[in-house]
């Protein structure tokens, strides 16, 4: 859900222009208009290329253009949710949060998100338009061509397309030669290894033909929704268009981007129902992430379904069981069974504005980024009561959050990947949840990635909106079995504990720092995290580390108890900490804190010191 794509914005500029025909019109005209006025000098020092060949220092390219579309009016594009944008973290998500998709794992659009791990290519053939799935890990996955005839619900805002001129050319990397990478929000510096086949560059010339500067596009730059830059769902073996009760029917599928079972448009009570999806492939994972395209069962379009007693199984790429997909679609599903085997295949996946309210559900996923509860580009609503979640896969927590979702008196486990992940402007509540992750090693062999349990971040690849996440949990337990607590970077975040019985794997409770960048999340340097966390009655034990870029304002209150050192190096960003009379503080090593409100005498030294701007005061 999360490959990055690289698209050219350049030197000539391509807009599409969208007519809306009657209200709910699927029909989008585009016309496109090139903007020729530009200077002789633009003209041929710079131009908009894809690479056909790497040799070396040496880059063989086709000389192109870039097509963007918009949706219509209507609103036929956009599956909900903002635009992607960005605040000034630099954190963008399109829309709604659109996207993970999962994160982790090459967040699991394979964007290296974290959450999900990613697919790699989509089985059955070329994406239907923009990227073809997959990708290096750079994120120079190669664009595939888009399809002929009108986009069906019309064309995602910021879509775009290399068009080919015909011409080709072959220019010389020198050191000299400045590398910039692009991703959705900001830029970061880049290497001659950043270059593949496949990827969209902006190319400066100078008189010999060398390369001056070399900026590797990315596709949602313009605010893009990526996948196949389409609202694709596929077909449907079964589809229910008028309101009906259904009682104990099968509905089968084998065929390619195909659900067993469409709700569109409909109130439905399906009682006993079983869906199989048993076979066919996907041309496009993303679509299969944010659309629900081969998904088991798909619900959208305003569908209202009710669902008791299913047994929903899948075995394919993107086999999502049960999914609810855009504005005033409501899935209520209770005491039914749901299983996927393959990857990017979650349990209940909600995205585009969708809403899905679960009770006593048993969900067991076993392919990596397949979330038991999963959400993606475009958000939504997930209320969860009761049941088991269960992932066996990389990059498959159990729960991955591009939405709001609260979850209560359930049992969460993740077996091969981090118990809970929030990606972006969005919240995960839980109460008397039991909850338990096994991250068991980093996604792509990537020294650079923590190991962690709890993981608020923001991946910049479009799939969440940006602004303040949000992590509650009341009551329950929460194990990490590998790795950290919780782990924040490149966002901000608001952390609410309280009554939680925690089981550490390590020494680390919180973690709060920059990232190297290198799977696009924010720019190195600047792209720590922000971080609210208030214990209220709260039990927990471990150091918490914030680093030169993050920052922590801690309060603790109501008899809360806190056992652990803060930044024991020294060296950190801004910690506040606020103690109340009723709770403690025991240190376990020298703390370094900015500030201190409260009572010192609520701190036991433990023949350790604190310091406080630099001061010691115990």
């Amino acid at each position: 859900m999360k490959w990055k794509k690289l698209v050219t914005l350049g030197c000539i500029v391509v807009m599409t222009v969208s007519s809306v025909t009657a209200c709910g019109s699927n029909t989008t005209e585009n016309q496109t208009v090139e903007a020729t006025e530009q200077s002789e000098e633009n003209q041929s020092d710079s131009v908009i290329v894809q690479v056909t060949a790497v040799e070396g220092d040496q880059i063989t390219a086709d000389v192109g253009t870039l097509t963007t579309a918009s949706a219509d009016a209507s609103g036929n594009g956009a599956p909900g949710g903002e635009a992607p944008g960005g605040d000034d973290s630099g954190n963008g998500a399109p829309g709604g949060d659109a996207p993970s998709g999962e994160a982790p794992g090459g967040d699991n659009s394979g964007n290296g998100a974290p959450g999900e791990a990613p697919s790699g290519d989509a089985p059955g053939g070329d994406a239907p338009s923009g990227e073809a799935p997959g990708g290096d890990d750079s994120g120079n996955g190669a664009p595939g061509e888009a399809p002929s005839g009108d986009a069906p619900g019309g064309q995602m805002p910021g879509g775009s397309s290399f068009e080919a001129s015909g011409e080709s050319i072959t220019f010389t990397l020198t050191d000299d030669t400045a590398i910039t990478l692009e991703y959705l929000q900001g830029s970061d510096e880049g290497t001659a290894d950043d270059i593949a086949v496949g990827s969209v560059l902006e190319v400066v010339l100078d008189e010999d033909n060398q390369a001056v500067s070399v900026t590797v596009r990315n596709l949602n730059a313009g605010g893009g929704f990526g996948g196949s830059g389409e609202v694709t769902n596929g077909t449907s073996a079964n589809t229910i268009t008028e309101d009906t009760e259904v009682d104990s029917e099968t509905y089968t599928s084998t065929g390619d981007d195909e659900n067993a079972l469409r709700v569109d448009g409909a109130t439905v009570t399906l009682k006993d129902i079983t869906i199989e999806k048993t076979a066919g492939s996907s041309s496009n994972t993303e679509d299969g992430d944010f659309y629900g395209l081969n998904a088991g069962l798909l619900v959208l379009n305003g569908a209202t379904a009710t669902i008791t007693g299913a047994t929903v199984n899948t075995s394919v790429t993107n086999g999502n069981g049960v999914f609810s997909y855009g504005e005033g679609t409501v899935v209520n599903i209770s005491d039914s069974t749901i299983r996927t085997t393959e990857n990017n295949s979650g349990g209940i996946q909600t995205t585009g504005g969708g809403t899905m309210n679960a009770t006593n559900l048993d969900v067991e996923t076993q392919g990596n980024s397949a979330a038991a509860i999963r959400s993606d580009r475009g958000g939504g609503t997930v209320n969860v009561d009761g049941g088991s979640y269960v992932t066996n896969g990389t990059g498959s927590p159990a729960i991955y959050c591009t939405a709001d979702i609260s979850v209560s008196d359930a049992t969460l486990t993740a077996n091969a990947s981090e118990g809970v992940v929030v990606e972006g402007k969005n919240s995960v509540a839980l109460t008397d949840c039991e909850v338990t992750g096994n991250m068991s090693n980093t996604y792509n062999g990537d020294s650079d990635e923590n190991i962690h349990c709890i993981m608020i971040y923001q991946s910049m690849s479009g799939d969440a909106d940006v602004g303040e996440a949000t992590f509650s949990a009341e009551g329950g337990s929460i194990t990490a079995k590998t790795g950290d607590m919780f782990y924040i970077t490149n966002t901000d975040c608001e952390i609410t504990l309280k009554d939680v019985a925690f089981t550490l794997a390590n020494d680390v409770f919180l973690r709060v720092e920059g990232n190297s960048s290198s799977r696009g999340w924010g720019t190195e340097g600047a792209n720590g995290g922000d971080v609210t966390l208030t214990a209220d009655s709260q039990e927990f034990a471990g150091n918490i580390l914030v680093d030169e870029i993050s920052s922590l304002a801690l309060t603790m209150k109501n008899g809360t108890s806190y056992e652990g050192a803060i930044n024991p190096d020294g060296d950190g960003g801004t910690v506040d900490v606020t103690l109340d009379d009723d709770s403690t503080w025991t240190l376990t090593g020298d703390s370094y804190i900015t500030s201190f409100d409260g009572d010192t005498s609520n701190i036991t030294a433990n023949g350790y010191h604190l310091y406080v701007n630099g001061e010691q005061v115990l």
